[in-house]
């Protein structure tokens, strides 16, 4: 696929961090990250025609919200926040969030920095009751099992970086085909052939997945190069891949009337 198709087509980018000290910042296993600031983001990807994106809130963001208002507000309409919240947080505080364009709630199993897992089936449930939010899971897929019965009946859950591990995929790929949703981010912190879990995904449910930059790609073995968005175009015939790079994402974090794509 050429670089100049690759610039065309739309891409929502499902999956990118805003690092900016001027709000707080958490150390996470003795790991900060370095500024990556909404000027880095767009200059980083101006080769790409962004139909928008989501700014997923890290470990090293823990429960803070101002960094996650200001880079709404700086980005724009098109751009909605996967934040993360206690399970205490009150009706109204999800409602104000929402109305400034946040539209999940993470929890980083691997990392932390979130509300514990204990709390993702009720918290789950009322986001999604209150506000029509889904739950976004950062967890390696070799623990999939154990979670798949409460999984497979939550409202709307998505699952980072392809599940990270080969040995989860068959979990993976189960529960892809009960309607959970996957983002196509992270190929550099994978364990197995990306191009090979592209199709497997899609066989499975081509409303599925969801490619997004991982940007900056914080603590990744190898970060995200503009390759990653070429493999999805030389993996997918054009079609399934405009779903990979946008319409599916569209559909999962916007509601169906509020927005129009070519």
């Amino acid at each position: 696929m050429t670089p100049e198709l690759a610039a065309t087509v739309p891409v929502f980018d499902s999956h990118f961090h805003i690092i900016d000290r001027r709000f707080p910042l958490v150390e996470n296993q003795g790991f900060l990250p370095d500024d990556f600031t909404c000027r880095d983001y767009l200059q980083r990807t101006a080769g790409v025609n962004l139909a928008g994106g989501a700014i997923v809130s890290g470990s090293f963001q823990a429960l803070d919200q101002s960094y996650l208002e200001d880079a709404l507000a700086t980005l724009g309409t098109d751009f909605v926040g996967v934040t993360q919240l206690p399970v205490g947080v009150s009706d109204d505080e999800v409602l104000r969030l929402n109305g400034l364009g946040v539209r999940a709630v993470r929890f980083n199993i691997k990392r932390g920095g979130s509300e514990g897992i204990e709390h993702l089936d009720r918290m789950a449930r009322r986001v999604h009751e209150l506000a029509g939010w889904h739950v976004e899971l950062y967890v390696d897929s070799r623990e999939l099992p154990g979670l798949a019965p409460m999984l497979v009946g939550l409202p709307a859950v998505s699952i980072d970086h392809l599940g990270l591990s080969a040995t989860g995929l068959p979990a993976l790929l189960s529960l892809v085909e009960r309607g959970v949703r996957v983002k196509a981010t992270g190929f550099g912190r994978v364990d197995f052939d990306v191009a090979g879990a592209l199709r497997d995904i899609c066989r499975a449910n081509p409303n599925a997945l969801m490619f997004g930059t991982d940007l900056p790609s914080t603590r990744a073995p190898r970060p995200y190069r503009d390759d990653d968005l070429r493999l999805i175009l030389d993996t997918l015939d054009l079609d399934l891949a405009r779903k990979v790079l946008c319409r599916n994402a569209i559909e999962f974090y916007r509601p169906a009337s509020s927005h129009t794509l070519d």
